[in-house]
């Protein structure tokens, strides 16, 4: 996989139907309506502006304010979709999917349907995925040692 695309799947302007259908080494190549898009092309990829950024590569995949939070409930046992909303009862519905689907994009979650639409799904963190539950652990004990530093 090329390190400079990071991930995918949101309009290119919350305006417009348009969505970015292929990318070119500097940038943009092609839109379409959002109907006409097949659900393969609703996961286009976006450039990574720092390319060679282990750091940038990262903050893209996990970062921001709810995916370690995912992948930390998601490390202590699969979940469908509902018991994931329920243990983050600060996230939307919108925000949990497209969240969601930046993960498994970046191949850290996976989603496995149970039978037939509309069946429940279970998403549950894959094996290059729980190579971040360490990580995850580490900034939560951090995490809870700089809110004791301040609340003395």
């Amino acid at each position: 996989m090329n390190e400079s695309l990071v991930w995918v799947g949101l309009p290119v302007h919350k305006s417009t139907k348009l969505y970015l259908t292929g990318m070119a080494k500097d940038g943009l190549v092609a839109m379409k309506p959002m109907q006409a898009l097949s659900s393969d092309e609703t996961r286009v990829r976006r450039r990574n502006k720092i390319i060679d950024c282990p750091l940038t590569a990262a903050l893209a995949a996990f970062g921001g304010k709810w995916k370690m939070i995912i992948i930390y409930w998601l490390a202590e046992s699969p979940k469908h979709f509902a018991a994931i909303q329920r243990a983050m009862p600060g996230i939307s519905h919108k925000v949990l999917t497209q969240q969601l689907r930046q993960l498994m994009s970046d191949e850290i979650v996976q989603r496995q349907p149970n039978g037939a639409t509309p069946a429940p799904v279970i998403y549950s963190l894959t094996d290059y995925g729980q190579l971040l539950v360490p990580l995850v652990e580490n900034v939560r004990v951090w995490g809870s040692g700089h809110i004791q530093r301040f609340s003395d």
